[in-house]
């Protein structure tokens, strides 16, 4: 078995099984409750990060002590964990069945590290040059407790993040413009974005008198009558809710009179108050 290595096609992205539907059992057989998981923008943050994502088992773990162990946060401890492979989400190159990786978890109310035996995780992780058995976590919290809701958005994402059509990352704000209408209170902005690839995204604001103002979003040069709001927990509401800033940049305004460039501001909150809060940190996973 030591020489067997699971090969893993680039970018592969495995359906679901009936296994992945199945109740996860805690080492004593009763059916484990299942946790509520990362946010959607975490777990896409999670997905960005990580080159390889594995659903496994934890066969063994073993605390890391003394300078091996420096860094650790207070309340936590460090662990090394061996977890049978059970199935692959996304990777490229070879992976051993068993694997292993360190990783940080928080004590128990007794100051024990937890039993991790038997668990089943989602691991997100980056492969170790010249080491098919050993992985290294992308972040902190980049193992999971495995749930159906968790493997199936992380498949998801990793599917829409690897299809040739996923929005671009937001980068900054370009220009925008408001033009008013010929009736008090009606008027349109327009907020063109800068993006990674450099490929066109644009919000359009409209304002009617007596009518509730109306937003959409455009991935293209034209904005057309069928562009609307993204829809929540999806991958174009994850880059605007996460990509775009706290406020319309002065520069963005900087040819607008100060009326019409007040406007284009309000409405620009109002896109932001529109998405929500992006619920996910920004300095890392």
């Amino acid at each position: 078995m030591s020489g067997f290595r699971i090969k893993i096609t680039a970018a592969l992205v495995l359906p679901l099984t009936a296994a992945a539907h199945a109740p996860q059992t805690s080492q004593y057989g009763a059916e484990a409750p299942q946790p509520a998981g990362p946010s959607y923008a975490r777990t896409v943050q999670l997905v960005e990060k990580a080159p390889l994502i594995v659903d496994g088992t934890i066969r063994s773990q073993v605390e890391i002590k003394g300078q091996e162990a420096a860094g650790v946060a207070p309340g936590d401890a460090r662990l090394y964990v061996q977890l049978d492979v059970l199935g692959l989400i996304r990777g490229q190159g070879a992976l051993a069945p068993r694997v292993g990786y360190v990783v940080d978890v928080p004590r128990d109310s007794r100051g024990r590290a937890p039993k991790l035996k038997n668990l089943r995780v989602l691991v997100f992780a980056r492969p170790v040059a010249g080491r098919p058995a050993q992985l290294q976590l992308v972040g902190r919290n980049a193992q999971l407790p495995w749930s159906p809701a968790l493997d199936a958005m992380t498949r998801n994402i990793a599917k829409q993040l690897l299809s040739g059509d996923a929005p671009p990352t937001i980068t900054g704000v370009g220009n925008a413009f408001y033009v008013p209408g010929t009736l008090p209170g009606e008027g349109e902005t327009q907020i063109f974005l800068e993006t990674d690839s450099g490929a066109p995204v644009s919000l359009s604001i409209l304002s009617r008198p007596h009518q509730t103002k109306r937003w959409a979003v455009a991935l293209g040069d034209i904005v057309g009558d069928a562009a609307k709001p993204p829809e929540r927990n999806t991958l174009l509401w994850y880059r605007l809710a996460c990509g775009l800033p706290a406020r319309l940049p002065d520069s963005s305004v900087a040819d607008q009179d100060p009326q019409n460039a007040e406007a284009a501001r309000q409405d620009y909150q109002f896109v932001l108050q529109s998405l929500g809060t992006c619920d996910a940190p920004q300095d890392r996973p």
